[in-house]
């Protein structure tokens, strides 16, 4: 059986950072509107959500928003992802074992397997599902009733969605990266609820460098307490802030090692590109799907890289990170 769980919303979100309600989420105004409209209605006719599709980098609360919605229409929530749905009946195991107006969060939707995709399409419709028996000579069908559901779906790769499951979720919401004053609240959230007591200047310096991302905010946040802790620090101060991220080689602008390596390599060793994901995994010794979901977003967000179909390219943006001009870059990489 598929590795998936199921828990009333409330239980887990309160053991940790998640905020549990739309009030308590920063970010993402237009997201929520729509969120909080859906919601409303389907409470007004007493009814299940319809389908909703969250999509955007790692760490920018989908899973989050899964909760929330959880919480909000008082439902279960099951959780599992794409990879561990293996087989139609680890599926036809999950759906049967729902109750009217649960919620399916599946993570890295992209992820599923096409045979089992494909059982998808009735239940999210029709909310039942026709399950193969025996094979051959003796194969026959079997039509199962699935409970009227919501199928909440997380992917960080909408490309590799196929049309006809995208176009059976009423909602498709991107989220985007945050800004310096909603990740600011976040971490003073965090620090609240963690009962730490951090100053303003030292939480916006936390903000700066976490990419965009509320889950890199809050890990930063982790380390930063530790680093302070270590100095017998009661408060975090910018100083405090500031060496513990130094420590990290995160630099002012948020990029870390690898994001200042894979520069690196565009630039030096390919004199600024054009160069594929693939040669430039190989030269990191990283996975591709690493630099592809998390590395290369923030850099082609921040104005470092270009995508063309011909690879990766740096930017004036990038040569000057390295200290460059764009032609003398060039020019001295070639000598």
């Amino acid at each position: 059986m598929s590795d998936a769980f199921t828990f009333r919303s409330e239980n887990p979100v309160s053991l940790s950072l998640r905020p549990s309600k739309f009030a308590d989420f920063r970010g993402q105004a237009r997201v929520l509107e729509k969120l909080r409209i859906m919601t409303s209605a389907a409470r007004q006719r007493k009814e299940p959500l319809n389908h909703i599709l969250f999509s955007g980098p790692p760490g920018l609360g989908k899973t989050t928003l899964a909760m929330i919605l959880a919480e909000e229409m008082d439902a279960n929530i099951r959780v599992t992802s794409g990879p561990v749905i293996e087989r139609a009946g680890d599926l036809a195991g999950m759906l049967t074992s729902l109750e009217y107006g649960d919620i399916l969060f599946i993570d890295e939707i992209h992820r599923l397997a096409k045979t089992i995709e494909e059982y998808l399409y009735s239940a999210m419709e029709d909310f039942r599902i026709d399950v193969m028996l025996d094979q051959g000579p003796n194969a026959r069908s079997i039509r199962l009733d699935v409970p009227k559901f919501t199928l909440v779906g997380a992917t960080t790769r909408t490309g590799l969605l196929t049309s006809p499951l995208r176009s059976r979720f009423t909602l498709q919401a991107r989220l985007d990266y945050y800004d310096g004053e909603d990740l600011g609240k976040i971490i003073r959230r965090s620090a609240a609820l963690l009962n730490i007591p951090i100053e303003e200047e030292a939480a916006m310096e936390i903000a700066r460098r976490s990419r965009g991302t509320p889950r890199i905010a809050n890990n930063l946040l982790f380390f930063v307490r530790d680093y302070s802790q270590n100095s017998n620090e009661k408060i975090i101060a910018l100083k405090h802030a500031q060496d513990a991220l130094a420590l990290l080689d995160i630099d002012e602008n948020g990029l870390d090692e690898i994001d200042k390596r894979m520069v690196e390599v565009i630039g030096e060793n390919y004199n600024g590109g054009p160069v594929g994901i693939s040669t430039i995994a190989v030269a990191l010794s990283e996975e591709r799907q690493t630099l592809e979901e998390v590395h290369e977003p923030f850099l082609i967000q921040e104005g470092y890289l270009q995508r063309t179909s011909q690879g990766r390219v740096l930017t004036a943006k990038g040569w000057k990170l390295l200290g460059m001009d764009k032609m003398d870059g060039k020019q001295q990489n070639l000598l």
